[in-house]
């Protein structure tokens, strides 16, 4: 099926539009999260918002994917909470050996937000967002009794974890941040760009009515993948009717059951914040921590709306470079295409042990996470989630991908 279906009024010109519209919106807005998952052009399924409350202008999966396109909110502040449920097992005494050091930078920093971002992976956090302008954003991240904030001012860019007291910075050339911003990807415009740019014609775009979000009306976009073998059942984004601006996106899983990701606006307002909100000084006693390397810290704002990636070579998507099918980056191939396919890399080596062969509670915990299958490749075992899947044979060879358990033996027999 085409990309997107025209009616028989649709001139050439109009079509050319359109396909302009699908360019500039992928600019805007990528894979959910897995090796491979990806696609530079927009597929559509044209579809009319059905009557819903409030009662809104229809508009067309098109429309509204140019509208999320050309959305340019400056200024902003908001709260949005936001939960992540991948069906991992409990760790129970893992999880502190895990997780003890994940606050820590290679500097000793728990203000690091690389490793302190990593937090919103999993369970129910609320975040704070405030943006003005290309060159202040803050975000913090509402803990029990305690505070974790990464603010960019200019050149600039704070971490301050208040449970510690540590404080991490990062300074860049003037001006480089207006080039190098990015959506926090935990919240629901970033998370939408993630979806969108995996969307093509293996996938089913619509709008389905309407919805009200942090008190403002919004149209409901829907994404389907088209495909068989998809762990995705469908996306929803709750997309501002006047400003274009994502307001709550929603992930479900083909197996049902609990969003696996639910982001959501709780409350929204579009005028400039305080210019206090992105001044930040140390605290007296505070440890602070410089970043060696400049900029590393603007990695959290890299990359956004305005970045000039070229269709069919955004960074991370192996397999899609000029190379042509089955070449990728570092050793990855990409088999499929769509929602459905799957990154293999050989690791080179042996599988992964389990059980008495990887030692005490960690062989337990590497079971309570795979099945073990077998096929015409050998065996192995399937490390699972309620969205990325991961087969790792006992000859070290790897296929993951946002895939079922039967889509990654049939691969991998297939290979």
């Amino acid at each position: 099926m085409a990309p997107y279906e025209s009616d028989d009024s649709t001139t050439a010109g109009e079509a050319d539009d359109l396909r302009a519209g699908r360019r500039k919106a992928a600019r805007y807005v990528v894979p959910v999260a897995v090796v491979g998952v990806a696609a530079a052009t927009i597929g559509l399924v044209p579809a009319l918002a059905d009557s819903g409350d409030p009662n809104l202008p229809k508009i067309s999966a098109q429309q509204l994917i140019d509208k999320i396109a050309k959305s340019d909110v400056q200024q902003m502040s908001g709260t949005v909470k936001i939960t992540t449920d991948l069906g991992l097992p409990n760790l129970g005494g893992l999880e502190s050996s895990l997780t003890s050091g994940a606050g820590k930078s290679g500097d000793g920093s728990s203000a690091d937000p690389t490793s302190k971002l990593t937090e919103l992976a999993t369970g129910t956090h609320t975040l704070r967002v405030a943006a003005d302008g290309q060159d202040r954003q803050k975000l913090s991240l509402l803990e029990n009794a305690a505070e974790y904030s990464i603010i960019h001012n200019g050149k600039d860019v704070w971490g301050y974890d208040s449970q510690s007291n540590e404080v991490y910075h990062s300074t860049g050339p003037a001006g480089a941040a207006k080039q190098r911003k990015e959506d926090v990807p935990a919240t629901p415009q970033g998370l939408t760009k993630d979806a969108l740019k995996s969307v093509d014609d293996t996938t089913s775009v619509t709008v389905e009515g309407t919805a009200q979000v942090a008190g403002r009306d919004a149209y409901r976009l829907v994404i389907k993948p088209k495909q068989s073998g998809s762990t995705v059942g469908q996306i929803t984004v709750a997309v501002d009717s006047k400003t274009g601006l994502p307001l709550k996106f929603t992930l479900t899983p083909a197996s049902g059951g609990a969003a696996v990701i639910d982001a959501g606006f709780t409350q929204v307002s579009f005028a400039a914040p305080s210019a206090s909100t992105f001044h930040f000084t140390p605290p007296k006693g505070a440890k602070v921590t410089e970043d060696k390397q400049g900029d590393h810290a603007k990695g959290h704002f890299e990359g956004g709306p305005k970045a000039d990636h070229k269709a069919g070579k955004f960074p991370g998507r192996p397999g899609k470079s000029d190379e042509g099918p089955g070449k990728g980056l570092d050793g990855l191939n990409v088999l499929g295409k769509g929602w459905s396919s799957i990154a293999t890399f050989d690791t080179g080596g042996k599988g992964i042990p389990s059980g008495s062969k990887a030692g005490g509670q960690f062989g337990g915990f590497l079971d309570s996470l795979g099945d073990k299958v077998s096929g015409k490749f050998g065996s192995g075992t399937v490390f699972k989630t309620r969205l990325i899947n991961a087969l790792i044979t006992d000859k070290g060879k790897v296929y993951v991908g946002a895939v079922t358990k039967d889509a990654l033996v049939k691969a991998a027999n297939a290979g």
